[in-house]
């Protein structure tokens, strides 16, 4: 069954890289500013869960399929995928934007989801105000290099291109700061009653479980990510909730990949981030091939049930951090 999606709005990237921060720039005229949520990391943030592509697992086959009612949430009585009212997101991958109501489509392509649609759902119901995401992801980046912020680089020149250290840390800081400074132009009830920045969902980790210096660095470095983030983005304690890189599963034996998840979870047990960073072991969200529209371990084999399952429980996550 094709379902209808939503018109997604397209406009133009910046043309330079920002790197003065705009912080707090609304005034704040009623008790309910908007939440803003920033989601980061590499593909699978971006997102590669198929809609209606392949034979199992799909969305489609998860919502025709739905004994224990999980998915009727995403579409309305005709059977057409659900808008929400009171969630907007700003995707900007590089390649293109899109940004509007939150519903399917805001994944790789407009026939893919990521973890941002429930985990939408799950944080829009928690919150009495509106809710947009922001999600800056871009696929095969590591956290030593890519999103290495480049702050903590003495003597090193600003990351200007893609290659350069620190470079896309820049690009998802210059895209949340430019987002908050037009937050008119992406969510229509927005009316200058000021915005709270609630927390940071980060799903990343491929591109260092397959390389072992970076592997051995990725505590440090993570701990270091979490510090520079909220100090550029000017919320000291501000919420973490990272998903683990969980492919295969718990059959999973590569000690890299074992190493890599050791350090993701351990980094909820770092002093200072004790009851603001929690970490979501994603193993059990693993699905095999044979229940999959595809044969693509290192993209949870194009699972929708995969995506799903991450951002509900990054969802989850984040709510038991802001309501302990």
């Amino acid at each position: 069954m094709k379902r209808h999606q939503a018109n997604l709005l397209r406009i133009g990237l910046p043309d330079s890289i920002i790197f003065t921060l705009i912080l707090n720039a609304f005034a704040q005229k009623s008790p309910t500013p908007l939440k803003i949520v920033i989601l980061a990391g590499q593909s699978n943030m971006v997102g590669h869960g198929e809609i209606e592509k392949g034979g199992r697992g799909n969305l489609n086959y998860l919502v025709e399929n739905d004994d224990k009612g999980e998915y009727q949430h995403l579409v309305n009585e005709h059977g057409e995928w659900k808008m929400r009212e009171d969630v907007f997101i700003y995707f900007n991958n590089a390649e293109k934007i899109h940004s509007g109501r939150l519903t399917v489509g805001f994944g790789a392509n407009e026939n893919t989801i990521g973890p941002e649609l429930q985990f939408g759902h799950v944080i829009g119901d928690h919150f009495d105000e509106d809710v947009l995401l922001i999600k800056t992801a871009w696929g095969g980046k590591s956290l030593a290099v890519d999103f290495f912020p480049p702050g903590e680089l003495e003597h090193v020149k600003p990351p200007l291109v893609a290659g350069d250290t620190g470079y896309y840390y820049v690009q998802m800081i210059s895209i949340v700061n430019e987002v908050l400074g037009n937050l008119q132009d992406h969510v229509p009830s927005y009316t200058g009653q000021g915005y709270e920045i609630a927390g940071f969902g980060w799903h990343q980790g491929w591109n260092d479980r397959i390389n072992q210096v970076a592997n051995d660095a990725y505590r440090e470095n993570m701990i270091r990510f979490i510090q520079e983030v909220r100090k550029d983005l000017g919320v000291p304690t501000l919420p973490f909730v990272i998903a683990t890189t969980g492919m295969s599963g718990w059959e999973e034996t590569h000690p890299r990949a074992l190493s890599l998840m050791e350090a993701q979870l351990a980094v909820a047990d770092y002093p200072e981030f004790m009851g603001n960073v929690n970490v979501v072991d994603t193993r059990d969200f693993w699905r095999n091939v044979e229940d999959s529209p595809a044969d693509q371990s290192y993209h949870w084999n194009r699972n929708a049930a995969s995506y799903f399952l991450i951002g509900k429980s990054m969802g989850e996550s984040m709510i038991a951090i802001l309501e302990p």
